[in-house]
């Protein structure tokens, strides 16, 4: 019975992602932006598009387009969406994420599950382990990081100065002060982190470990809440992070982020710099310095055992 009470209770939460997803995509586009004539002048009640405007660009009803505001969402067919992501001039993230809650809210699933152990296919480490150039981390859904290579740890050994494992890089944007010095682009992280982790608990709302996260910074985190009731989503695989490293200082990094083959939830984050630039040189040394230092994290030990049977390497 508690089983079927908390899988009531998540649905409903889905159902409000739903809802709130929607009406915030609706409130920032006008209809002068959509196309639209405007009626009502400064008598409008809302600074977006109404129920009805957004219906009558999806090729709807007002009624079914408020019923899926409401979150019954059950049976969109490809086409209605299709239509939603044209009315609400969705990029691919948010389209995806509409996907999502829509899957979540229609098919029913196990009971949230609890605490699971991730780990990192040897074969992942022991390429990770070869660029030795460049640091790489896997991360995964949630923004733990589950395992680098020694450079990757020397790069973000400040998100290691707690004993709490896995680190998580979301609770080290948040939470810990050294955050905004460590990130010199600070506030296009913690967009970029929020819009990361909602798109997250689109995909899985019945993970408690991402569902607990996001309970911890919202409480403890204003500017976390803030970001959080804004409902962004993005796709962020590629990019340029600009770091302020306590040992080599300024380094200014562009990055690529790969899905690891079988392992659907988790991410390999390689970072490189301008061949011959300042930051190639701090790399140059954040390397040296990660040799000589004994109390940087380091990987799990290689078990081969963990991929017998599997017949495939990636």
């Amino acid at each position: 019975m508690a089983g079927g009470n908390d899988e009531r209770g998540i649905r409903g939460d889905v159902r409000k992602e739903i809802r709130e997803f929607l009406s915030t995509r609706r409130a920032r586009i006008g209809p002068d932006e959509a196309g639209l004539p405007i009626y009502g002048g400064a008598k409008r009640r809302v600074s977006g598009l109404r129920r009805e405007e957004v219906a009558l660009l999806a090729g709807i009803s007002t009624e079914y387009y408020t019923r899926l505001e409401r979150g019954n969402a059950v049976g969109a067919s490809d086409s209605v969406i299709a239509g939603l992501a044209h009315a609400l001039q969705l990029d691919e993230a948010e389209r995806m994420h509409l996907l999502d809650l829509l899957r979540a809210a229609g098919t029913s699933r196990r009971p949230r599950r609890g605490a699971t152990v991730q780990r990192v296919r040897p074969t992942v480490q022991r390429v990770m382990d070869s660029m030795t150039g460049a640091p790489a981390l896997v991360l995964n859904g949630r923004l733990d990081i589950l395992t680098a290579n020694a450079l990757g740890f020397a790069l973000y050994s400040p998100v290691y100065a707690t004993s709490v494992r896995p680190a998580n890089n979301a609770r080290f944007v948040f939470l810990d002060p050294h955050a905004t010095e460590f990130f010199r682009d600070w506030d296009s992280v913690a967009n970029d982190t929020v819009a990361l982790l909602r798109a997250e608990v689109g995909r899985d709302p019945y993970d408690r470990q991402t569902s607990d996260l996001v309970g911890e910074l919202s409480t403890r985190s204003d500017e976390f809440r803030v970001r959080w009731a804004a409902h962004n989503v993005r796709i962020h695989t590629t990019g340029v992070k600009l770091l302020h490293h306590p040992v080599v200082g300024a380094l200014e990094l562009s990055f690529e982020s790969f899905p690891v083959g079988s392992d659907p939830n988790q991410s390999l984050l390689v970072y490189t710099a301008e061949p011959g630039s300042s930051s190639q040189d701090a790399l140059n040394l954040l390397a040296s310095w990660a040799a000589t230092t004994e109390h940087i994290e380091q990987p799990m030990p290689i078990d081969d055992s963990a991929e017998s049977g599997s017949g495939r390497d990636g």
